[in-house]
Order: structure tokens, then C-alpha cells, then sequence
């Protein structure tokens, strides 16, 4: 643990529960910058993006608010801000559900899935970078624990 110690600069013998958690949140920090600086000259934040993912896995069906908040991979999100802002980038178009009015409908515009193609490189080649120091078994047995971790 002193790589851990040494990047928060500290002498403290850290509990192996609380150090697991500090390194989590530290490279969750560390992965997210380096992923918002490839998103910053197309302004979409992480969100965002996953967003756009989202919707362009619906293969040009649209989706409501609702299915999309929970596919989110931040289910803190507010995805109806979300949206407004992709809208407001031509990225999306919302529609009413001509079955139920109250339902609103969104759907990925063809501008928005011409910047998933330029953009989709370009996170791929980061998400190799940030995992180039792991080999694929070690990236696989990552997951499993990742996943083990978040079981209830």
C-alpha cells in the first residue's frame, strides 16, 4: 500500500477496507479526467455521452425519460437536464407519444450519431490507454471483482 500512501501523501497505515475505497474513488477521479478531456472539444460531458449511447442502441426507436435514467451508468443524473442540453445541440429530438401524451418520446438526430462516430474512436483509444497497464485476464478478473464488490 505505499504507492497508495505515497499519492496521498501520507504516513497513516490505512485500514485495507478504507485504502480499497480511497484507490476506487482515486482512479474513478483519474479515469473520469482523462475521459472528459477527449469529450471537451465536442462539449458533452460523461453523461451526456452515455446518453447518446444509450440512444443510438435503440436503433432509431425512441425511448422515454424513464428507460433512459435507467440505463444510465450514473443513476444520479438528471436526465431530463441531460437531454434539454443535447437538444439544444441538435443531438437529440423529443417527441409526445402519440399513445399516451403524457409520455414524452426521444430519439438520436443524425447529428448526434455523426458525432458518436467521430467520438467513439477517440474514447476507445483512451480506455485503451487508461487500462494499457493490465493484460486481458487481469482486466478480466478486474470486473469480476468490481462486480463481486457491488453484490448486496
Amino acid at each position: 500500500m505505499k504507492e497508495l500512501n505515497d499519492i496521498l501523501k501520507t504516513k497513516a497505515d490505512l485500514p485495507i477496507p478504507t485504502a480499497t475505497v480511497i484507490n476506487i474513488f482515486h482512479t474513478t477521479t483519474w479515469m473520469k479526467d482523462d475521459l472528459l478531456l477527449e469529450l471537451k472539444p465536442f462539449d458533452l460531458s460523461l453523461e451526456q455521452f452515455n446518453v447518446l449511447r444509450i440512444l443510438r442502441g435503440q436503433n432509431g426507436n425512441a425511448i422515454n425519460l424513464q428507460d433512459i435514467q435507467e440505463r444510465m451508468v450514473s443513476k444520479m443524473s438528471n436526465t431530463t437536464r441531460l437531454v434539454d442540453k443535447l437538444i439544444k445541440k441538435k443531438f437529440v429530438n423529443r417527441t409526445i407519444c402519440k399513445t399516451n401524451r403524457r409520455k414524452v418520446e426521444i430519439v438520436i438526430t443524425d447529428m448526434g450519431l455523426e458525432t458518436l462516430k467521430t467520438v467513439d474512436p477517440i474514447i476507445n483509444r483512451t480506455e485503451k490507454n487508461i487500462t494499457k497497464n493490465l493484460t486481458q485476464k487481469e482486466l478480466i478478473q478486474l470486473n469480476t471483482l468490481l462486480i463481486k464488490l457491488k453484490k448486496k
